[in-house]
């Protein structure tokens, strides 16, 4: 239950950008606006969800996870439905931003989840098997948006979207306990003194800041292939809505290999193991796709392979980070998630700022921002997670 949970939850993420992106194109027409503007709808939402988590992970662990998410999963809902009806491009960013606050409830209860339920390097397995759920999610959300673009108009994938909120707000609503027991809660969660000691002390934990480097990167990369992957197949390789989605699900085939082999190499090599092994697909990745993009190559294949490569490294990293993160917070595991989840926003906003200007009718901005962080995931996984990432509770939380 708690794996089958932790994906549908986290699997709003994918959701939430994936069904969406084989329609941008079409829906950047239809409001006549750049795709500077289009973007916003993305980098709108990641600040949100930011922002969001600040907030949702000390009022979680004050209140419990299950009130906090029946409260944001009804928002996500609302919030989707106004995207799908949305008459100008202004009322879509506005409905995105609220998609992406209710989001950041769903995914910081999701990992604080964990925490509660199970010890970090257990949890670390069970996020894997929840990234594999999320896996087969992002595989089926491109497929799903591309079918129905074609075939619906660019408002389908958007309602697609508001029936799989109505879903997981009905599974949470009659299928899934309270997972923080009353004496667990934190009274003083929501306290300025004590949340600021809580969040200070989770700041100042190198386990943490190691662990938070590795997943804001990796998902920096990967959050450059969102934005920026439906222009560049489409309107710079000619691939149609459906193509772009198979594409795209196909990244995430590889990602969801990459969940398989996290777990099998958690076993044998331990948390900092794994990512020291999956440090080098996110290399590989990343600077092929910058290679081929500098030396000019515009072709489906120089973009779809590395794609595949650098998303099998993230299988790896993003389980291990998001346990490794709040491992060593068991009475402060919402802030801890919060504050990962945070700094994996910020880095994603200001990709997503970037890429709206940066775009200029070729492959190299995506090669780009994809090299520079398939070098800063292999950094981080080489250097501090090998030296801090012994998961040690943190006897300030």
């Amino acid at each position: 239950m708690a794996a089958l949970a932790l994906a549908l939850l986290l699997g709003l993420q994918p959701v939430t950008t994936d069904l969406y992106l084989p329609a941008l194109p079409r829906l950047t027409h239809a409001f006549d606006a750049t795709p500077a503007q289009s973007q916003l709808t993305m980098s709108a939402l990641m600040l949100a969800f930011g922002i969001g988590q600040l907030f949702w992970g000390p009022v979680a662990d004050r209140f419990g996870r299950r009130p906090v998410l029946l409260l944001n999963l009804a928002l996500y809902t609302l919030a989707s439905l106004a995207a799908t009806l949305a008459p100008a491009m202004g009322w879509m960013v506005l409905a995105r931003t609220l998609q992406g606050a209710a989001l950041a409830a769903a995914v910081v209860c999701a990992r604080a989840m964990v925490r509660d339920l199970y010890e970090p390097h257990e949890g670390a397995h069970v996020m894997s098997k929840g990234m594999s759920g999320l896996g087969v999610i992002a595989i089926a959300s491109p497929l799903l948006g591309g079918a129905l673009a074609a075939t619906l108009g660019w408002r389908a994938p958007l309602a697609a979207v508001t029936c799989v909120g109505a879903v997981a707000l009905a599974f949470v609503a009659t299928r899934l306990p309270e997972s923080l027991v009353p004496g667990a809660r934190n009274p003083h969660a929501l306290r300025l003194g004590p949340l600021a000691r809580s969040v200070g002390a989770v700041l100042a934990h190198r386990t943490f800041r190691a662990w938070s480097a590795l997943v804001a990167c990796t998902y920096g990369g990967l959050f450059a292939i969102l934005v920026m992957s439906s222009f560049v197949y489409i309107q710079v390789l000619g691939l149609t809505p459906a193509q772009f989605g198979l594409a795209l699900a196909s990244g995430s085939v590889a990602y969801l290999t990459g969940t398989f082999f996290c777990r099998r190499w958690l076993l044998r090599h331990g948390l900092d193991g794994a990512v020291r092994r999956g440090a080098a697909f996110s290399l590989v990745g990343g600077v092929s796709l910058a290679v081929l993009a500098l030396a000019g190559v515009q072709a489906v294949w120089a973009v779809l392979i590395p794609q595949w490569i650098y998303c099998f490294g993230h299988g790896i990293h993003q389980p291990c980070g998001q346990a490794g993160a709040v491992g060593p917070f068991p009475r402060s595991a919402g802030v801890a998630s919060a504050l990962n989840g945070f700094i994996l926003a910020t880095v994603a906003f200001l990709v997503g700022l970037w890429t709206g200007r940066a775009m200029d009718g070729s492959t190299l901005p995506l090669g780009l921002a994809v090299g520079f962080f398939g070098i800063a995931t292999a950094t981080v996984g080489w250097t501090l997670v090998q030296r801090h990432g012994v998961l040690r509770r943190a006897q300030a939380a």
